[in-house]
């Protein structure tokens, strides 16, 4: 038999923050075993609303409180060596409180890094999903809609 978290694509819910006009992005792999970052986030749980979980997982993994405005991306990516697939949904967000501590440890131990980076700093690092820079910085060319990022390979 298989298991519904290998036949069915895993929800998630991620932030884009900007606070002085740099984007607050995670290290998503333990220890820091990847140079991968993606904007901060996390899968979603059955009976919680997506702001809930986008809530909690940013408290989680950043020591922050936020206030959650209108989506703005959905992005999928898979894994073509098996059968992952992730649904993202990005939500704009702001800080209400609480700050960047190198010191906080988030509960799952998935996200060790947390920073802040413009937009020349962001072009210089590997990131996830592509459109990244373009949903934070980009003209709001889109009447207030959502991106659609379609289906990309995840990058290990």
């Amino acid at each position: 038999m298989t298991t519904p978290e290998i036949t069915k694509p895993r929800l998630a819910v991620r932030a884009i923050m900007l606070h002085q006009n740099r984007l607050l992005l995670v290290n998503a792999w333990p220890d820091g075993v990847s140079d991968l970052w993606c904007a901060p986030g996390g899968g979603v749980e059955r009976g919680q609303s997506l702001p809930d979980n986008l809530h909690r997982e940013v408290h989680e993994e950043c020591g922050l409180q936020i206030a959650i405005g209108a989506p703005c991306l959905i992005n999928e990516f898979h894994d073509p060596q098996s059968r992952f697939h992730q649904v993202d949904i990005y939500f704009r967000a702001v800080i209400i409180g609480g700050s960047i501590d190198p010191a906080w440890i988030d509960p799952a131990g998935v996200v060790t890094t947390r920073r802040f980076v413009s937009e020349t700093e962001l072009r210089g690092l590997r990131y996830k999903p592509d459109s990244l820079p373009e949903v934070a910085w980009g003209a709001p060319a889109w009447d207030g809609r959502a991106l659609y990022d379609a289906l990309e390979p995840i990058v290990r």
